[in-house]
């Protein structure tokens, strides 16, 4: 009978503590996707400070940017530069494009490079 005792207390303890891993496991997953949200807010918001000014609030290109012959940030010949370029030339800046880094954490300038990413897909 203590065999089966034991068995039981060991089982009934096992499916608590899958019971337990699996809510944090959904939670960490509601945090992670409701922290993307704001990030992508955050970069929006950014974007629309930073650099639609030139670049428009799509990306295609302000009146002012299309003097300056800025590129469509949703063109194949952006969306192919690998993210650590994108990131650089926001870092570094690149022909009349200012440097960014003094003035952008590079959590900003990467979540930039993502959202250069989603503008893509809004052309």
């Amino acid at each position: 009978m203590s065999g089966r005792k034991n068995r039981d207390s060991i089982v009934c303890t096992s499916a608590i503590v899958i019971v337990i891993v699996a809510e944090l496991i959904l939670f960490s997953a509601s945090t992670v996707r409701a922290a993307g949200g704001q990030d992508s807010a955050s970069a929006k918001a950014t974007f629309q400070a930073k650099c639609a000014m030139c670049h428009g609030p799509d990306g295609a290109g302000s009146e002012v940017g299309k003097s300056m012959k800025v590129p469509d940030l949703r063109s194949d010949v952006i969306q192919k530069m690998s993210n650590a370029q994108l990131a650089q030339t926001i870092s570094d800046g690149k022909g009349g494009m200012p440097p960014f880094k003094s003035s952008l954490s590079e959590a900003q300038i990467h979540a930039l490079v993502r959202y250069v990413r989603s503008l893509r897909q809004k052309k």
